[in-house]
């Protein structure tokens, strides 16, 4: 399944410059002029796993497949935007489509790149921009909620949609929901506002490592958790690179991982997000399921006929199949096991399923 992450900001933050970076790409315009960027790109980037290259050389597969993640670069939004200004309801719109929001904020100084607003303020940037999606969110909750409608929304949905009309309107932290709802509940409510979010702040290079000021102010206030440091235009110039020339270029600015990697660890903590694998002499191929998945329920992930005739599930964890090198002697050597309908998928298993047609 992987996951669809859009990045989203104010105009001239390094949007466009980000999503080129992490997609190794140079699909999104990128200039220096706000709406540069009005439908929305979106690169689909596998997932680096070092887990899936030792499968795939200890089974001999034909065939590697990592799991993907999707990333979807949206037009800058401004002070206005759920009003429509800056054609803002089409670029809200874009929003509600991903699983999780990638926040980049201009964290610093440049006199040739153009600034909306007249000066450098993280923290006044990430709330016009959360401003925004909670007067979005606040017309679709009314909405919802009115007679006429409400009649096709569970109560379950009614509650929540409440509650946050109650935080929006009082102006509370909306995000206290999702300590009295479970993560699907909050996602079929389909919010702005409730959607996963990460930080990235953009700084330039100098200041890749130890941040600056501005991240400094961003943190003490969101806090180091869900905060990313990197710079757009470093990480840019290092997919122009190949093989050597990208390890001896991080090197010389003591830049130990990319922002991509950094991007899905992060990505896949917040979305609780764990992988399988799948691995024979045909393909060895990464699987991406919610935490706490049931063995049907990540056959589904597979096909749909899995899930339904399913029947057990041949299963070795990574380490007793690399230690064992392979299916063969992890069977002969009692690491196989044969899990039911309540096993819950462990990050890093290998699963063959055994299913009825």
């Amino acid at each position: 399944m992987g996951f669809k992450c859009g990045i989203v900001g104010l105009p001239n933050v390094g949007k466009s410059t980000l999503f080129n970076a992490l997609t190794n790409s140079n699909k999104a315009q990128a200039a220096n002029f706000p709406f540069c960027t009005i439908d929305p790109n979106i690169g689909i980037v596998p997932v680096p796993d070092e887990r899936l290259d030792n499968l795939f050389l200890i089974s001999n597969s034909k065939k590697k497949i990592y799991t993907t993640i999707s990333i979807v670069d949206i037009a800058g939004l401004v002070k206005g935007a759920s009003k429509g200004e800056g054609l803002g309801n089409k670029f809200l719109s874009h929003i509600r489509e991903v699983d999780a929001i990638l926040h980049i904020i201009r964290c610093f100084d440049s006199t040739n790149i153009q600034n909306v607003n007249p000066n450098v303020d993280p923290i006044r940037d990430l709330e016009i921009i959360e401003t925004e999606m909670k007067l979005a969110d606040l017309e679709s909750i009314q909405r919802r909620l009115e007679k006429k409608n409400k009649k096709n929304i569970s109560d379950k949905q009614v509650k929540i949609l409440e509650m946050a009309l109650d935080c929006i309107n009082k102006d509370q932290n909306i995000d206290m929901l999702k300590k009295n709802f479970s993560n699907s509940e909050i996602n079929q409510s389909n919010l702005l506002s409730l959607k996963p979010k990460l930080y990235v702040c953009n700084v330039d290079e100098k200041n890749i490592k130890t941040g600056n000021d501005y991240t400094r102010n961003f943190i003490n206030k969101y806090e180091e958790k869900n905060t990313i440091i990197i710079s757009a235009e470093v990480e840019n110039q290092i997919n122009q690179l190949n093989g050597d020339e990208k390890k001896n270029y991080m090197q010389m600015i003591n830049l130990q991982e990319t922002s991509l990697n950094i991007l899905i660890k992060k990505g896949y903590k917040l979305l609780e997000l764990e992988t399988f694998f799948t691995s024979g002499p045909e393909e060895s191929r990464a699987w991406t399921i919610p935490k706490n998945c049931t063995a049907p329920k990540a056959a589904g992930i597979i096909h749909s006929d899995f899930q339904k005739g399913f029947i057990r599930s041949e299963t070795i964890s990574y380490n007793d199949f690399v230690e064992n090198e392979g299916w063969l002697n992890s069977k002969n050597n009692g690491k196989m096991r044969l899990e039911g309908k309540d096993y819950i998928v462990k990050d890093g298993d290998i699963l063959n399923f055994r299913f009825n047609t």
